[in-house]
Formats: structure tokens, C-alpha cells, sequence
């Protein structure tokens, strides 16, 4: 199997999903359909079937969780320089509206753009891929083309 590549940050958040969902979310879940079947006829009971769709995502989740873990290579970003690669913090400015924004770039499973974590496979990561300061990129959105400056390359 191929490895997973996470930064150190990212395996700390995945283990500590999976131990939420081991140690509160399951004892919780598993306590409500107690309760649902208590409450008698499980055919039409919906607080039941509940409760059993979400044990079911819950025990999916943490069986994902543990794959990625198992399969964890973690890189550990401050040994790293250089041009833009996996683990690097990027800070952008839009050539058009001179707005900055800042990034890391990282793996599918930490990904979360809300955060600035930004998926190595996205079209944006993989036009900055060997970039380095002061280098522009342009990239395909479904709005359009962007174009970015590199700002500066940090790997922390």
C-alpha cells in the first residue's frame, strides 16, 4: 500500500478525531439506541434508526481513521526548504485584486481551506508545486484564470 503523506499537526487532529469518536461519540451512540429500543416497536421507531445510521457512519469514520494512520508517513515540515512543496506555507497575492492569502499545502486528509490547509491534489497546490518567491502562477478556477504572486515560502 502507498503511504500517506501528513504533516505532524495533521496527524495529531486525525488521532484526535479518532479518539473522540472511540471515547465520547460511540459510548454516546450506542447509550441512545439503548434508550430508542427501551422505548418498544423498532420497526417504526425513527429515533432508533437514528441512531443506528449514525453508529454506522461513526464506525466507518474510525475505520478510515485508522487506515490513513496506519498508512502515516509523516513529514516533519521544519526540516524542509526550498521551493514550494508538500508542507510549505505559501503566502499569495491576487495579481488582480492585490488581496494576500496564506496557505500550507498538505495532504487530502488534512486538507480543509476554511483552515488555509490546502490539498496538494487541487489545481491551486499544483501550479505552486517548485514555485519560489517572487514567482507568479496562474491557475484555472471555474470562475476564470487567477493569477497569484508568490510572496513568500515558508516551511514551519
Amino acid at each position: 500500500m502507498e503511504k500517506i503523506h501528513l504533516t505532524a499537526a495533521g496527524q495529531a487532529r486525525l488521532e484526535a478525531e479518532a479518539r473522540e469518536l472511540k471515547t465520547v461519540r460511540r459510548p454516546q451512540v450506542i447509550k441512545d439506541i439503548a434508550e430508542a429500543r427501551a422505548h418498544g416497536d423498532l420497526s417504526e421507531n425513527a429515533e432508533y434508526h437514528a441512531a443506528r445510521e449514525e453508529q454506522s457512519h461513526i464506525e466507518g469514520r474510525i475505520k478510515e481513521l485508522e487506515g490513513v494512520l496506519s498508512l502515516a508517513e509523516i513529514i516533519d515540515v521544519s526540516k524542509l526548504s526550498g521551493t514550494v512543496k508538500f508542507g510549505a506555507t505559501v503566502e499569495l497575492a491576487d495579481e488582480d485584486t492585490d488581496e494576500e492569502i496564506t496557505y500550507q499545502i498538505v495532504g487530502q486528509y488534512e486538507a480543509n481551506i476554511d483552515k488555509g490547509l490546502l490539498n496538494i491534489q487541487s489545481p491551486l497546490a499544483r501550479a505552486l508545486i517548485g514555485k519560489e518567491e517572487g514567482d507568479s502562477v496562474e491557475v484555472r478556477t471555474p470562475g476564470g484564470v487567477r493569477s497569484y504572486e508568490v510572496l513568500s515560502v515558508k516551511f514551519i
